[in-house]
């Protein structure tokens, strides 16, 4: 997993706008993403919380 060391610097916990700058996207698709489950996260009231582990897999697949 290459991309495990680009995320190091990174908490193990990411917030939909630290998405949005790995990712290189804008704030409507990291958010179409997130509603649709296509990246998984964990919804804490209103907001999202994304594990980098569910990044990974996002992005390996």
């Amino acid at each position: 997993m290459q991309n495990s060391r680009y995320l190091k610097d990174y908490p193990d916990v990411l917030t939909p706008e630290e998405v949005m700058t790995i990712l290189g996207i804008g704030k409507n698709s990291t958010y179409k993403l997130l509603q649709t489950g296509e990246l998984k996260s964990i919804k804490i009231g209103k907001k999202y919380r994304i594990p980098k582990k569910y990044l990974l897999q996002y992005i390996n697949a």
